[in-house]
């Protein structure tokens, strides 16, 4: 497989993932994801500064999703690069921060995916955000 086959194939895996958890939801926004699919690959492995293996090393890039309710995309980035969970006061330390089996429950009551991301309920989560213009508030 070529590089651009492979890109390809990762971008269509982002977007798949979001359709497929908003269809099972019944809920959510698939519109975003689907368009921003190229930006967040193009990020996250080209751009950022990220351990998949280490999500809270200090000198890391921080990904904050100011549109909150377009989860997906992070939700697709932490589960294919393989962010492993590194808190053990409420993850299994050793596995995936974000399974597929999370993204299954997409939005569903107690889900490590929910609608908007909540910090320290998942390892590579850097802040609690929600609608646009809400995830940064003066002290």
């Amino acid at each position: 497989m070529t590089d651009e086959e492979m890109t390809g194939l990762a971008i269509n895996t982002i977007r798949t993932l979001s359709i497929d958890a908003v269809q099972q939801a019944k809920s959510g926004h698939p519109g975003t994801p689907m368009a921003l699919a190229p930006l967040i690959y193009t990020i996250w492995n080209r751009v950022m500064r990220f351990d998949p293996e280490d999500p809270i090393w200090p000198n890391r890039d921080r990904f904050v999703l100011s549109n909150g309710h377009a989860s997906m995309l992070l939700w697709s980035a932490l589960h294919l690069t393989r962010t492993k969970a590194v808190n053990a006061d409420y993850e299994r330390l050793g596995h995936a921060s974000v399974s597929l089996d999370d993204i299954r429950h997409f939005r569903q009551l107690d889900s490590k995916a929910p609608g908007h991301p909540e910090y320290h309920w998942v390892s590579g989560v850097e802040t609690t955000t929600g609608p646009l213009g809400k995830a940064l508030r003066r002290a």
